[in-house]
């Protein structure tokens, strides 16, 4: 997806979301995204999110970078200025953009987002300058090429909101899995009053056919605001040639524009959303922990198979990396409660699916791993219960998702992915209602 096609916010996130995690996503009888939730670690496949084939399971990588406090407060009630190392008091209300005030902050153009980032880079020439103000409803950003007479690069800013506090926010403070996400280097970095900055030195291409480099540095305030700095090493995120060894900006700069407080000065220039008339729900089923998730996957895999690695905590997913003797294959797994308003969708007519005589319907399926020509293979076996409990497994014949193929074919059959699928130990995982 071009910058020069960009045309909402959660276009904007959803694409670095995707550059990160996946790059070639194949989407097969539903959606990719319903919710647009990120994720970073792990595979996570939530209700109305029907993603069932090839690298389309992966989970969306999360734009964003860390929980921070107050933009860098240091318990005084200040909040220090990135830039020019000069602080305010809480009462002005320009500089503490989340502050309370009677009157609605004046809107921030797009020039003054554009300007504010050439005032933060160092000397050089712009080129494609584009960007949209905190008034529009397709949200605000800043892009430009940069050059600064080594080499032009595209970089942009991007602002918005997140739940304060909330599950993508604290997915956002961890490093992604190199499982899914190749980089070069990733740091999350506390700041005074306990703020996380983190820095991503990526690739725009997670299986680097092309090493344009895509270097990312997130700050999210635990007040939910969330600025988001992205470079590249060319012209334009993708179909441009690499035009200098690295992008233009090192890590410190990168902190330097990130945490410059002129951008939560604008996310507090954005019109908030109006407030629901629907009373808040916990109607959301409770999440299988990813370590009950591995251990029961581990348990029901065929003799045989050595785990040679597996997936870090979570919730929801799991993936184990099995070697037989013939070269590592990579199993990954999703248990989900509550999606019976998936089921005709992704088990009715035409699917391929087969009821059981205990009424779970079951379809599996085999194609390539992904559509970039390097041979990977992936076998599914996707099952639901007649309550709604979805488990899907596949195996690949690679170590992970985005590396290239270690075998012939994955370790495990179709017929060993449904049993493994339709077992009943998946529903004995499920939390007991309340």
């Amino acid at each position: 997806m071009s910058v020069d096609h960009r045309d909402d916010q959660f276009e904007d996130r959803l694409g670095a979301a995707l550059r990160n995690a996946g790059g070639a996503f194949d989407a097969d009888r539903a959606a990719l995204v319903a919710g647009g939730e990120t994720r970073g670690r792990r595979l996570r496949m939530r209700r109305r999110t029907a993603v069932v084939s090839g690298a389309a399971a992966i989970a969306l990588v999360g734009v964003g970078g860390a929980l921070v406090a107050p933009w860098g407060g240091d318990g005084t009630g200040q909040r220090a200025v990135g830039a020019g190392g000069t602080t305010v008091g809480p009462g002005d209300a320009s500089a503490t953009p989340s502050a309370t005030t009677s009157a609605a902050p004046s809107p921030v153009s797009g020039a003054q987002l554009l300007s504010t980032l050439k005032g933060l880079l160092p000397q050089g020439d712009y080129s494609e300058e584009r960007s949209r103000g905190t008034a529009s409803k397709l949200g605000p950003y800043a892009y430009a090429v940069f050059d600064d007479g080594k080499g032009a690069a595209a970089l942009s800013v991007n602002l918005g909101r997140i739940e304060p506090g909330g599950q993508q926010a604290r997915e956002i403070a961890e490093c992604p899995d190199k499982a899914f996400v190749p980089y070069d280097e990733c740091v999350t970095s506390p700041l005074p009053g306990g703020a996380l900055l983190r820095i991503l030195k990526g690739y725009e291409y997670p299986d680097r056919r092309v090493d344009t480099k895509l270097w990312t540095a997130d700050l999210v305030t635990n007040e939910g605001e969330q600025v988001t700095v992205m470079e590249w090493n060319a012209a334009a995120e993708k179909d441009a040639p690499i035009s200098r060894p690295e992008p233009p900006l090192d890590s410190g700069q990168l902190k330097t524009v990130v945490t410059d407080p002129a951008w939560l000065r604008a996310i507090n220039a954005i019109p908030k959303a109006a407030e629901s008339s629907k009373p808040p729900t916990s109607s959301e089923p409770a999440e299988v922990e990813s370590d009950a998730i591995v251990t029961t996957l581990t348990g029901l895999l065929p003799k045989g198979l050595s785990v040679v690695g597996k997936s870090g905590p979570g919730t929801g997913f799991g993936y184990v990396v099995v070697d037989d003797g013939k070269g590592k294959s990579f199993v990954q797994i999703n248990v989900q409660p509550n999606m019976k308003d998936i089921e005709d969708d992704l088990f009715g007519e035409g699917s391929g699916a087969v009821t059981l005589p205990d009424g779970i319907k079951v379809v599996v399926r085999q194609g390539a791993g992904d559509n970039k020509g390097k041979g990977l293979v992936m076998r599914t076996a996707d099952a639901i219960w007649p309550d709604g409990l979805r488990v899907v497994v596949s195996a690949f014949n690679s170590a992970s998702q985005i590396t290239g193929p270690t075998r012939e074919n994955p370790a495990l059959t179709l017929d060993q992915l449904k049993t493994i699928a339709t077992d009943s130990k998946w529903a004995g995982l499920l939390p007991a209602p309340n």
